[in-house]
């Protein structure tokens, strides 16, 4: 017995995990369809599924069916109206795989949540309604879900028992929308017909549609590949924390956002730009000869060099960008409109600096594709903008490293989520008043300081750093 469950838990630990969002309109059958996947797969315990039978009676939209949708929704607005309104999460593992799925909201005045829900997916189930087929909400939910970089994607055309399974409508329907995104970029397109109230094509194949030869939407989330979502050709390392616990002892920890690194490799340090080598990968259950994401060690370097939380160590021949303006697609989340005059906090990995906006090159309307002019952008608004930070940070576009393309500006008064952004490339660099007009340069041996005082002028500059100032430090 004792030797089935360590076999079980370590099985159970080697296993690979989905994360994945539901999008679509409104009514289109997202909630329900995750509540009958996991009634389905037997993942429900007997009070949940006492608590679900009593609700469905209660306050249930299903008829006489268990509504599955109330797995999910559990406020009191989302029951009472039938539809999501935040973002739920629900956790559930098969033999093959572990997942979280997010729940997002269909209703266009929510795009906020929907984007919340898929900031960390790998996969997008688009559910359309066999009846309505593709409609302004399908494509605006996966254009945003292009935008995150979200790369497999699956139309779950939803209620065919509505429409008698009907072949031609289904794919008539997945002909529209494959040619729809084209233009977006997305490579792995899964189409599966299916009722999510009846479990067709959910768990098992369904004998209703004799003319899908197609995987059920269970299978297909249990064997699409994900192993090369991740970037594992550039390795990126964001300082988190410095461990000191005494003098012998010196080390960086956090958690590696790409790539791979092993015991004797360079690295270099940005944005100083100092250079050293791997001298130990430490972590709990001990020291390690390679490391890769996205797991969370400490790295200890062969040298001493000055590093803090917000740098990164790369490998010396595969840098990233280093500077004070990039260019970024960005979702405006606030509800008060873009104020180009205000000073925002700017969190990109584990670096947090001050922001401000240069410009809006164009606004896109997501449910035409067409792009226009604009100042400022206001709630749920997507616009290409373009930004100046005061101090440097480190980063790659997004589409190649969405780990350190990504990042959200903060209110500094209400300490709001303003937006969040997915950078598209270096900024233009004709206004940089807002970061030059901070940026200093301390020259040690012009100033006559000599080496034994460099600790002290490091932890100055440090300091002024923190303070949004931009400082770099130089011995020549």
């Amino acid at each position: 017995m004792a030797s089935n469950i360590e076999e079980f838990l370590a099985q159970d630990e080697r296993k690979d995990l989905l994360r994945l969002l539901t999008a679509g309109s409104v009514d289109d059958g997202k909630s329900t369809l995750i509540g009958r996947l996991l009634f389905d797969s037997k993942r429900l315990y007997e009070d949940q599924l006492q608590a679900l039978e009593r609700d469905s009676k209660r306050c249930g939209n299903a008829g006489d069916h268990i509504d599955y949708a109330l797995l999910c929704d559990g406020l009191k607005a989302e029951r009472e109206q039938g539809i999501t309104i935040d973002v739920a999460y629900r956790y559930f593992s098969t033999n093959r795989r572990k997942f979280i799925i997010a729940d997002t909201p269909g209703h266009e005045q929510y795009t906020r949540n929907m984007i919340t829900g898929g900031s960390t997916a790998n996969l997008a189930i688009i559910l359309v309604d066999a009846r309505q087929g593709v409609v302004v909400q399908t494509r605006r939910h996966t254009f945003l879900v292009s935008l995150l970089g979200i790369r497999h994607v699956v139309l779950a055309v939803n209620k065919m028992d509505l429409v008698g399974f009907d072949r031609g409508r289904f794919e008539t329907i997945v002909s529209e929308y494959r040619g729809f995104v084209e233009s977006l970029g997305i490579s792995d397109l899964q189409c599966i017909p299916l009722s999510a109230l009846d479990g067709d094509n959910v768990v098992e194949r369904s004998a209703r549609t004799p003319w899908y030869e197609g995987p059920a939407l269970l299978e297909f989330l249990e064997t699409v590949s994900i192993d090369q979502d991740i970037n594992m050709a550039d390795f990126r390392f964001p300082v988190q924390y410095v461990l000191r616990p005494n003098a012998d002892f010196r080390g960086f920890g956090g958690k590696i956002a790409s790539g791979v690194i092993a015991r004797g490799d360079e690295v270099k340090a940005l944005p100083s730009g100092k250079s050293s080598r791997i001298k130990r990968i430490v972590t709990y259950d001990g020291d390690l000869e390679r490391a890769f994401a996205p797991q969370s060690v400490t790295l200890v370097l062969e040298d001493e060099i000055d590093l803090s939380r917000g740098e990164m160590l790369v490998r010396a021949e595969d840098e990233p960008h280093v500077g004070h303006n990039i260019r970024a697609m960005m979702v405006w989340m606030d509800v008060e409109a873009m104020d180009r005059g205000k000073s925002f906090f700017l969190k990109q990995t584990t670096n947090t600096t001050r922001a401000h906006i240069r410009g809006v090159q164009y606004k896109v309307n997501v449910n035409t594709m067409e792009r226009s002019a604009a100042e400022v952008l206001s709630l749920n608004e997507i616009g290409l903008v373009d930004l100046s930070v005061t101090s440097s940070i480190i980063f790659d576009p997004y589409a190649e490293n969405r780990a350190t393309g990504a990042f959200i500006l903060i209110d500094p008064v209400s300490n709001f989520t303003s937006a969040v952004g997915m950078i598209v490339g270096a900024g233009d660099t004709a206004d940089n008043s807002h970061a030059a007009s901070q940026s200093l340069t301390v020259n040690l041996s012009q100033l006559g300081i000599g080496a034994e005082h460099y600790d002290a002028v490091e932890r100055a500059c440090r300091y002024l750093r923190e303070q949004g100032v931009d400082v770099v430090c130089t011995q020549k």
